[in-house]
């Protein structure tokens, strides 16, 4: 299926690894200009390799070391990619992180970093975009939130601010569908990748991990990040022109959600 995004340009934060660097793939494998931003500039460009071996041409990708956590480094991604390409049609906030415990053991300034880390992040990329979106005559901003932003489940302030940008969302498709502009969330379950934090986990405790898998996951084996970016790259597409402000779960039936 030609998903008709060839030339299109798209952000997508934290895209040196993991989910954001499956997203980058697959958007580049479709045809797409893509921006890769993380702070560290080794794995970035490890990353922008793989996007490149997948892209149409080694130009159509562009690098950006920049802490997303940080207002300036948002406009510095931003502001390059226009500066390469003249606008934005696609923006995928992937970028987060949320530590901590229970209420009790987990100080403010956990919390502070965990909206620092991703939800403010996902708020200034989208405020940027949207105007030169508006300039093209439409675009699509994706969240990658989580199941645990659909229902309880995972640490209490990735549970918060997942939540929050699958609200975010919601209120962004419908404040931006007259600009013709489509936002959605995608909620990923439980997914291995190399240094990701179940990676980390299934090294640590193989025997836990396997009896994991057995009890939660219907499938009996984790979700694959390609198998989420590939649904990034379906709902970046006019394929997907009238699905918005939908959270779209991909992981493989975990969550217990009838919604």
């Amino acid at each position: 299926m030609d998903l008709h995004l060839t030339e299109k340009v798209a952000i997508i934060t934290g895209s040196s690894r993991g989910l954001g660097l499956a997203s980058a793939k697959a958007l580049a494998a479709e045809g797409c200009r893509v921006t890769l931003c993380a702070r560290g500039a080794p794995t970035l460009e490890q990353a922008a390799a793989d996007v490149r071996a997948v892209a149409r041409s080694a130009s159509d990708v562009l690098t950006v070391a920049a802490d997303v956590a940080t207002e300036a480094g948002v406009h510095n991604v931003v502001e390059r990619t226009v500066e390469k390409w003249g606008g934005a049609d696609i923006l995928v906030n992937n970028v987060g992180v949320a530590r901590g415990a229970s209420i009790v053991d987990t100080p403010d300034a956990e919390w502070q970093a965990a909206f620092d880390q991703t939800l403010f992040p996902a708020i200034r990329a989208s405020r940027l975009v949207v105007p030169y979106m508006r300039q093209r005559g439409g675009g699509v901003i994706l969240m990658i939130a989580s199941i645990w932003g659909r229902e309880s489940g995972g640490r209490m302030t990735y549970n918060a601010v997942k939540a929050a940008e699958i609200s975010l969302a919601k209120a962004l498709a419908q404040q931006l569908a007259g600009d013709n502009i489509r936002v959605n969330s995608v909620a990923p379950g439980s997914i291995l990748f190399a240094g990701g934090s179940w990676h980390q986990r299934q090294q640590a405790d193989p025997e836990g991990m396997a009896e994991f898998v057995r009890r939660e996951l219907p499938f009996g084996r984790f979700g694959r990040a390609e198998e989420v970016g590939e649904v990034v790259a379906f709902l970046a597409s006019a394929r997907a022109s009238w699905v918005s402000g939908a959270c779209v779960p991909v992981d493989g039936c975990q969550s217990r959600s009838n919604i």
